[in-house]
């Protein structure tokens, strides 16, 4: 792994983003993809940057539909979740080698070469301009960052000539079935424990979509977007429990709903009928 500073950010187990990953890709706008994969398919080898990387689910996600040979940055602050993601790509992929440090994917006949690397891009949020990126790409990532952080990044890539992808971001539109009394004040409290500093500072959560979009529109791209929600009903059971009891907690972490409250709507939002939560996909191309 190339390593410079450590990357302060929240930290997610590969557990949770194994459970997470099945309803992250059914989510995920087909349309936003299509229009990303047209606009790099003129290149011979795509050079993409993922940022906040994790164990890879993005790029599971998204190189299946990109050209023929790709090239990926995987930066991360959590050596623990490249080597998960190592581990997750060698039993995704057709086959694989090592190349040093960088492993080469078959997937399908597509070439896919993978690079892992430690940036603190919350001190340097140019710095993924370091690999000459044709994409620089991220999942579930810009509701962590500030708001100040978005503005700054987007600043970082006027006249860049780089496409910006971003999927999964939180856009606050969650809906619990059915109805529990305790819903308003969950969500509040959430919402503020949400806007906790994750090392970016104040995390912008379920506004961060339109805060990045409008910077990117000022700094000189066409932006579009599209709703990605999750769907979970009674099948996804494990994924619903395991949500119920981190939004719970993280209700009572914010100190705005007692634990026994908290315990009441967990307990029984383990056993919701289903839920929507909201995410916003977002493309950002280059005017001109």
């Amino acid at each position: 792994m190339t390593e410079l500073a450590p990357l302060p950010a929240a930290t997610f187990s590969a557990d949770w983003l194994a459970l997470r990953e099945v309803a992250d890709h059914s989510a995920r706008s087909a349309a936003i993809e299509a229009k990303l994969a047209d606009r790099l398919s003129s290149l011979t080898e795509q050079r993409i940057v993922d940022l906040g990387a994790g164990s890879g689910s993005n790029l599971r996600a998204l190189a299946p539909k990109l050209g023929p040979r790709q090239h990926w940055v995987l930066v991360d602050h959590d050596d623990a979740l490249a080597e998960a993601a190592r581990a997750a790509f060698r039993a995704f992929a057709d086959g694989w080698r090592e190349n040093g440090e960088t492993l080469v994917l078959d997937l399908s006949g597509k070439e896919v070469t993978v690079e892992f690397a430690l940036r603190d891009i919350a001190a340097d949020p140019a710095a993924p301009l370091a690999f000459r990126p044709h994409l620089v790409t991220a999942s579930a990532f810009y509701d962590l960052v500030s708001a100040d952080w978005c503005r700054r990044f987007a600043a970082a890539f006027t006249g860049s000539g780089a496409v910006l992808h971003a999927a999964l971001t939180c856009d606050g539109k969650d809906v619990w079935s059915p109805p529990h009394p305790a819903d308003d004040a969950i969500a509040d409290a959430f919402r503020i424990h949400q806007g906790t500093d994750k090392g970016f500072g104040p995390a912008a959560g379920a506004e961060a979509g339109a805060i990045l979009g409008a910077a990117l529109a000022s700094a000189g791209y066409a932006v579009e977007t599209a709703d990605s929600p999750w769907r979970l009903d009674a099948g996804d059971r494990q994924l619903i429990a395991e949500l119920a009891k981190g939004t719970a907690q993280a209700a009572v972490d914010s100190g705005r709903v007692p634990a026994e409250v908290a315990a009441e709507w967990h307990r029984a939002r383990a056993m919701a009928q289903g839920c929507v939560i909201g995410h916003v996909d977002l493309l950002a191309l280059p005017r001109g």
